[in-house]
């Protein structure tokens, strides 16, 4: 948690305001290239490392992490001690600015419902694929790769489809993109010959739309905020779009109790698409690009 806001507030700093959403891109790019080699390295790799040993190897790779960040060389200063202020009161100032932006305001109840909407789609996934559609596990696996590939397109795509559609633009149509494909999940249950396929293509192009998302709204996000706020910015904004996914996981959990795996599917999938509105009826599908950067000094956030 940490390190993704202060990831998320360094980066303007280190490219410049006109490249956050080729920045955003290629570090989307680089997770998502490691989402899918990941498992097939790890499978590999247990074939002649114990399980232990690949934990190891794990924590090897976060220190190699560590020591690629820590060798960046821009400089970064930071505000003196004594202007510093209570940490209540920058926890407000932060949470003040995020819901006193409409645009932002928009973007982060997209994004929240949405999370509630996928939380709850987890909660019962691979029940859904195992026993309900009868996938075997490496079928299963195929799908769960499918949408580590589709995020590995959404991240060559973003920056290329903000210059074509616009910045702006882009945020509420990749938004309807995932919102649509989401129903091909419980759709797949309709069409049991067809289920793989259809359960394959809709993760692949909803995680398209995701990573679009994701690259432009955090490029606009660190376009719109002053400085010296991006990081108490992108805390606000983390909590308010991951604080509703435990709600979701335990909706998708007792739905799928108390009525059907399915149906626990189609009302996800539903809140899916009722995402998509605050984004889509928003100026920011009447605009082609995002706001101009303003003139700031270096991120402090």
């Amino acid at each position: 948690m940490f390190f993704d806001v202060a990831h998320q507030s360094y980066v303007p700093g280190l490219v410049g305001l006109d490249h956050v959403v080729e920045g955003n891109s290629k570090l989307q790019a680089t997770q998502s290239v490691a989402q899918v080699a990941a498992p097939a390295v790890g499978g590999a790799l247990l074939r002649v490392v114990s399980a232990p040993g690949l934990v190891a190897v794990t924590v090897v790779t976060y220190a190699l992490s560590a020591l690629g960040v820590g060798r960046i060389a821009a400089r970064e200063d930071l505000p003196p001690r004594e202007d510093r202020r209570p940490l209540r009161t920058e926890i407000a100032e932060g949470l003040r600015f995020v819901l006193h932006q409409p645009l932002l305001r928009r973007i982060v109840a997209t994004t929240s419902i949405s999370n509630f909407g996928s939380a709850a789609t987890a909660a019962v996934l691979a029940i859904y694929a195992l026993r309900v559609l009868g996938l075997d596990t490496a079928t299963f696996g195929v799908v769960v790769s499918a949408s580590a590939v589709g995020g590995l397109a959404g991240a060559f795509a973003a920056d290329r489809l903000a210059r074509l559609v616009g910045g702006s633009r882009v945020i509420p149509l990749s938004a309807l993109l995932f919102g649509v494909a989401g129903l091909a999940t419980p759709l797949a249950g309709v069409l049991p010959r067809h289920a793989a396929p259809v359960l394959v293509a809709g993760m692949a192009i909803m995680f398209v739309g995701i990573v679009v998302y994701n690259v432009t709204q955090v490029s606009f996000r660190q376009r719109l905020c002053p400085p010296a706020l991006l990081g108490r910015m992108n805390a606000s904004v983390r909590f308010l779009v991951w604080g509703s996914m435990p709600l979701g996981s335990l909706l998708g959990g007792w739905l799928g109790h108390t009525t059907s795996v399915v149906t626990t599917l189609w009302v996800a999938a539903g809140i899916g698409l009722v995402a998509t509105l605050p984004v889509v009826a928003s100026p920011l599908l009447r605009s082609r690009d995002l706001p101009p950067a303003p003139v700031h000094g270096t991120p402090r956030g």
